[in-house]
């Protein structure tokens, strides 16, 4: 009998030195998906602008940009335990110290800003290019990339309650500090743990000194590409929801309907996850994103909240699954030596899409209207769906494997 989805997750997720990082890999990545917003409420709080406070978590942003892809390629040089040490003792320092010794208008609060942003522990990264190098049959591989999207999706949502839990009891500064050091203890951890024979580190296994790392190959670069261009949509929907929940009823409402994007994408990871090792990557990529454009214009038949709900919940069903493919696809088209670095550019790849959304979302709103950005979005999500099935032969190639005896 065929195990279901949650049950293949606990066995991969208990065997023995894989439970160990994957678990430890939850808790250093907790920081991730809430500090920016951390940093606004710590900022305010100390009496400092809203200009401030979006100044320094800019920088932290920034600093994010700039260290992670050096930080991985430290990780790819010279293996994981002495990057995560070092950045899961900085990290949690650099953000203390900018809660307890510095002020809004401190030159020092946002050089600590662009400190801990550029020390931020790999630990996405870390934990993604290790599924690809654990000893694990492809199925379960495919597996683990799966709940790494699923867990991105918890994290979105669960990582916001728990700050909001932290400050009923404390203030924002306490709140922040305390998931710093929760972050820093969780890099720490990974670093301790040890891994299965055969997992390949690269002390063994010297990565090639290149300028451009992974980014030297083509199919890497088109696989950024799409994912750049696939994460537009989720950043004009960003602005477009709000904008509609406001016109249609109160803005109270919009929580619950964004809960409905997020759900909808979970569910549809585990009811449609079953069948993903079924299909070639490279082939099932295209067509998952084609799947997402359509999921995309659903909220264009929406007249009211309810039904944008309903419309966000069915349309984010493959959001999940393309996710999981890209991660599939990252550990196959870049060189086994490069994978913390290539995971790298890849997350950057989808900040940066999500990001031009954003900002193209509240440019046209007022112009266009929600619909308007829900076509624009709908729009983009197909011009990515035609990039995946133009380099569909291009993805299909595995890093080191020459092109005429590629599959």
């Amino acid at each position: 009998m065929t195990k279901g989805l949650p049950s293949r997750f606990l066995d991969l997720l208990t065997r023995r030195r894989v439970a160990g990082p994957a678990w430890w890999s939850v808790v250093a990545r907790l920081p991730v998906y809430l500090m920016s917003l951390a940093m606004v409420l710590v900022v305010r709080e100390q009496g400092g602008s809203y200009a401030q406070a979006g100044f320094v978590a800019a920088l932290y942003t920034v600093g994010m940009a700039l260290g992670s892809p050096l930080v991985a390629r430290r990780v790819d040089r010279r293996g994981r335990r002495p990057v995560l040490v070092v950045t899961g003792l900085v990290y949690p320092s650099a953000l203390t110290a900018l809660v307890w010794a510095t002020r809004p208008g401190d030159w020092a609060q946002p050089v600590t800003a662009l400190v801990a942003g550029a020390a931020l522990p790999p630990a996405n990264a870390c934990m993604r290019s290790l599924w690809a190098r654990l000893p694990l049959k492809e199925d379960e591989r495919e597996i683990a990339y799966l709940w790494e999207a699923l867990l991105t999706e918890v994290l979105v949502i669960g990582a916001p309650l728990m700050l909001a839990g932290l400050m009923l009891s404390g203030s924002a500064g306490i709140a922040l500090t305390t998931v710093a050091a929760i972050g820093g203890a969780g890099a720490l951890g990974i670093a301790s743990t040890r891994l299965p024979e055969g997992t390949g580190e690269t002390a063994d296994e010297p990565s090639p000194r290149s300028l451009l790392g992974p980014l030297g190959s083509p199919a890497m670069l088109a696989l950024m590409a799409i994912m750049a261009v696939c994460a537009v949509p989720i950043g004009l929907m960003t602005l477009a929801i709000p904008a509609f929940v406001d016109a249609h009823g109160s803005r109270g409402s919009t929580g619950v309907v964004y809960a409905c994007w997020g759900v909808g994408s979970a569910v549809g990871a585990l009811w449609l996850g079953r069948s993903q090792s079924e299909v070639a990557p490279h082939r099932r990529f295209p067509r998952l994103v084609l799947a997402f454009a359509v999921g995309t214009a659903l909220p264009l038949l929406a007249t009211s909240q309810p039904t944008l709900g309903v419309a966000l919940a069915v349309g984010s069903a493959p959001i999940a699954l393309v996710s999981a493919s890209e991660m599939t696809l990252v550990s196959t088209v870049a060189d086994s030596r490069l994978l913390t670095e290539a995971f790298t550019w890849a997350s950057l790849a989808t900040v940066v899409g999500d990001a031009v959304g954003q900002q193209a979302g509240g440019l046209l709103i007022e112009p266009v209207g929600p619909h308007g950005v829900f076509a624009v979005a709908a729009g983009v999500a197909l011009a990515g769906a035609a990039l995946a099935f133009a380099c569909r032969g291009l993805l299909g190639r595995r890093a080191g494997v020459p092109a005429e005896c590629a599959v």
